[in-house]
């Protein structure tokens, strides 16, 4: 089938949740914000149009990003994601009709080049449609761990750029999580067909993380600045995705001299997206 479509729409589902992001953030915005992790928060977010908004955007992008997860290999599709970052921006740019600053157009400029560049090079291939239980295991319990640690971390700190960052992370590794475990599941899906993708263990457990990770992007969105919290969640999304691919799914990426321009790009991503992370990029305001 090739590249193309798994790149078509895993840009697509980057799009939407780069959409939803935006939206999130100006529903996280009017609720009440709470020292710890509030349950209660996405009772609040219901009452907000603009959140129900953003969760539409989420659901697409979930549809796009299973579609990408079951014909392109997870090493491919979660990189890819790293496009919410300067389209989150892009986007929010266009809601307070604040242009970008020209800084910040070089910035995304770097994002775009050093991802094109770096997947190029890697070049992921290989795609294992069954994972045993002895892979999955050790990879759910680091995982888990993580996110539980970072996740700790943040919500110990006061509203800011920490607190953001730390939980941004932590959303990083649940929805990096949830794709592997998405991938698995359509597969069965396509594989098998409807009762067993109803009956496998990895349908429950993704819908899962992926609610978990839902709820600690919204306290992401609610602890400080998008520019604190998007750019740890792409990041960060962007390399478990492709460790898990890796490890879980026996995917390869090109070594010897490809290296060099995979470093290369993937230097080029980390610079744009601190770069980003620096400037004072526009944020929607809070409406209620």
């Amino acid at each position: 089938m090739g590249l193309l479509p798994p790149v078509l729409f895993a840009l697509n589902a980057a799009l939407s949740n780069a959409l939803a992001t935006v939206l999130q953030r100006r529903a996280a915005l009017t609720v009440p914000q709470s020292a710890g992790f509030r349950l209660g928060l996405i009772a609040d977010l219901l009452r907000r149009p603009v959140w129900i908004a953003g969760i539409a955007a989420v659901i697409a992008a979930g549809a796009g990003q299973a579609v990408a997860l079951a014909t392109g290999p997870l090493a491919l599709v979660q990189p890819l994601f790293v496009m919410e970052l300067p389209l989150a921006l892009l986007i929010a740019s266009l809601v307070t009709r604040q242009p970008l600053p020209g800084a910040l157009w070089l910035a995304v400029a770097a994002v775009v080049a050093g991802l094109g560049l770096a997947l190029a090079a890697a070049s992921p291939a290989g795609n294992r449609t069954h994972v045993p239980l002895d892979r999955w295991l050790p990879a759910l319990v680091v995982c888990a761990g993580a996110a539980v640690a970072l996740a700790g971390a943040g919500l110990r700190r006061p509203p800011g750029r920490a607190r953001a960052g730390y939980l941004g992370g932590a959303t990083a590794i649940c929805y990096a999580l949830t794709a592997a475990l998405m991938k698995s599941a359509v597969l069965v899906l396509t594989d098998r067909g409807l009762v067993a993708f109803l009956t496998t263990w990895q349908t429950y457990t993704f819908g899962a993380t992926g609610i978990g990770a839902l709820l600690l992007l919204e306290h992401a969105m609610q602890g400080g600045p998008l520019v604190a919290s998007q750019p740890a969640l792409t990041l960060g999304d962007a390399t478990v995705g492709v460790a898990l691919g890796v490890l879980l799914y026996g995917e390869r990426l090109r070594s010897g001299w490809w290296l060099f321009p995979q470093l290369l790009g993937a230097a080029l991503v980390c610079a744009g997206v601190l770069a980003l992370a620096r400037l004072s990029a526009p944020t929607p305001p809070a409406t209620r």
